[in-house]
Order: C-alpha cells, then structure tokens, then sequence
C-alpha cells in the first residue's frame, strides 16, 4: 500500500485526483498507475486501469489470476469491472468511497453473486493515509 500512495503522490504532483495502484505477483510490482485522465485526456486512466495494462504487458496475458492490486481508494464501477474481467485473484485498498465505491460502499460489482469471477477482497489498509491526501486535494481545490 505504501508504493499505492507513492503512485498516489504523483497524481498529486500531476494535479490529477491522487489514487494510486499496484499490481504484484509474487511478491514483485508487475504494474503501476495513478490517476492520469487529465494529462492523458483519457476517461478510463484511472490509477487501477494503468495498473492492470501495464501489469498485463508485463505478464504477456489479459488474464492475471496470480495477481493482487493494491489501490488507495475503494474502485469504482469501470475498475471493479476491470479486476473482475482479469481475474485479479485479491484486491486490497485503503479508503471507502461513500460516492462511487463498487466493492461495498455504493455497489457491489466485485464478488457480485451473479458474476464467474470471486476474489479476496481486504479493506480499510492504510485508511486514514489513503482519505487524507484526496480529501486535502479536494480541500485546496475548494
């Protein structure tokens, strides 16, 4: 999570909402992304989508089912999607997100009854860092 928030910090850094995300398998980063819409004019460059496609580059397969992410806020719909159609085996993250959090928060997309795919879900891992630095981003925009 701590490599999470870095990624996070270079959003920051970049004036993009700051998540961050990780992808490791065994025990080594395989990916790495942060909030990048803005400066990719991309609505899809969330920090987990730039995570999984480089972690699926580095893999050499779309299917990363020996794979955890690490992100810093509770994924979205898009990105829950995402992991579900990698197969990301375990996703970890820090902060619920009240507004638009699909894995417990507002939806559940992640582990839904109806969908082929469950995963190990672990919340709430560095949550006060994790709400901290995009609560303050949106502070300074205020």
């Amino acid at each position: 999570m701590e490599e999470a928030l870095r990624a996070a910090q270079r959003a920051l850094e970049a004036g993009e909402v700051p998540v961050g995300a990780v992808v490791v398998r065994e025990g080594r980063i395989v990916g790495r992304g942060w909030n990048r819409n803005l400066s990719d004019h991309d609505p899809t460059a969330h920090a987990e989508i730039v995570a999984l496609r480089e972690a699926g580059a580095a893999v050499g397969n779309h299917r990363l089912g020996e794979c955890e992410l690490f992100a810093t806020i509770e994924p979205c719909a898009m990105c829950a999607g995402a992991l579900v159609h990698a197969r990301i085996q375990r996703l970890v993250y820090g902060a619920d997100d009240p507004k638009a959090g699909a894995v417990r928060s507002v939806m559940q997309v992640v582990n839904h009854p109806s969908l082929n795919h469950q995963m190990a879900v672990r919340g709430g891992v560095l949550a006060g860092r994790c709400a901290e630095i995009v609560q303050e981003f949106f502070r300074n925009r205020r």
